[in-house]
C-alpha cells in the first residue's frame, strides 16, 4: 500500500521512511509508527498499512538507515548502536515537525518522491506516536521531547527512567504491557507509572496475560521470551483505535 519517502529532520539532515495513506487521503490525522528492534521490516510496514486502513496517514521513520535484522542477536546489536536521543529528537520529531507545520505532503517528504493530489495543504493536523518494543520506549521519550505530538501509544517498551522528565509531558499516553515480559518487567513499568502520576500526566495502562511483543504475528515460537498472542493483540489494537479516535 505504501512507498519509501524522504523527509528532513529539524537539523536539516535527510531521513527516510515508509509512508502510507488512507483511501480518502485528505485531512486525516497522522500516525508516526515507531519500529521494533528489528528495523523497518515488512511486519512494521504492515502496522502502518493497518493504520491507513483505519483512516490515518502513517509514516515509519527508518531509524536503522536501511538495515533490517533477522535474528535477535543482530537486532540487539543494531539497537545498542542506535542513539536514542537523536532518534527521538531528530528522526522521529522530523516526521511530527513536517506534518504538524501544516505543509502539504510533498513538503512533509521533502524530495517529492510521492505526492497525492488527494492530500491538500492541511491546517495543523493532529498527530500521535505509536511504538512497539524499542519503539515503545522511544514513544515515551518522544512524549517528552516532541512538542508537536498530540497523543502517544506505547506497546511494551520503557526507556531508562532517568531520561523521562514526566513534567514535560503534556499529552495523553496509552500503554500496553505484558505480565510475562522479561525485557520490560512490571517493576520498570510501575516506575514509569509512578513518575506519570506525580506529574499529573493523563495516561491509561493495560496489562495482558502474555509475553513480550505479543502483537507481532511473526513471533511464533512459544518457547521464546517473545511470543504472539492473538487475543491480547486484538484487544490492545481495539483499545488503541478507541484512544486515537478520542484524542486526535
Amino acid at each position: 500500500m505504501g512507498t519509501i519517502v524522504d523527509f528532513k529532520r529539524p537539523d536539516g539532515k535527510a531521513c527516510s521512511g515508509y509512508y502510507t495513506e488512507p483511501e480518502k487521503g485528505g485531512k486525516a490525522p497522522g500516525i508516526v509508527v515507531i519500529q521494533e528492534w528489528w528495523g523497518l521490516n515488512d511486519q512494521i510496514k504492515g502496522v502502518a498499512d493497518r493504520m491507513a486502513q483505519a483512516g490515518y496517514h502513517a509514516l515509519v521513520p527508518d531509524l536503522y538507515r536501511g538495515k533490517v535484522a533477522l535474528e535477535a542477536k543482530e537486532a540487539e546489536h543494531l539497537m545498542k548502536g542506535l542513539n536514542f536521543g537523536d532518534a527521538a529528537g531528530q528522526d522521529i520529531r522530523g516526521v511530527f515537525f513536517r506534518r504538524r507545520s501544516g505543509a502539504r505532503h510533498r513538503s512533509w517528504c521533502e524530495c517529492g518522491n510521492r505526492h497525492s493530489s488527494r492530500d491538500p495543504s492541511p491546517p495543523r493536523q493532529s498527530l500521535a506516536g505509536v511504538g512497539f518494543c524499542m519503539g515503545g520506549a522511544l514513544t515515551i521519550l518522544s512524549s517528552v521531547f516532541v512538542k508537536e505530538a498530540d497523543a502517544a501509544v506505547c506497546w511494551y517498551g520503557v526507556p531508562p527512567l532517568e531520561y523521562v522528565d514526566a513534567k514535560a509531558i503534556k499529552i495523553p499516553i496509552l500503554g500496553h504491557f505484558a505480565t510475562e515480559d522479561v525485557a520490560f518487567p512490571r517493576s520498570q513499568v510501575e516506575g514509569l507509572e509512578s513518575k506519570l502520576k506525580q506529574a499529573n500526566v493523563k495516561y491509561e495502562f493495560y496489562w495482558y496475560n502474555a509475553k513480550h511483543a505479543f502483537a507481532n504475528e511473526n513471533n511464533k515460537d512459544p518457547n521464546s521470551f517473545i511470543a504472539y498472542n492473538a487475543d491480547a493483540a486484538r484487544l490492545a489494537w481495539q483499545r488503541t483505535m478507541e484512544f486515537l479516535k478520542k484524542n486526535l
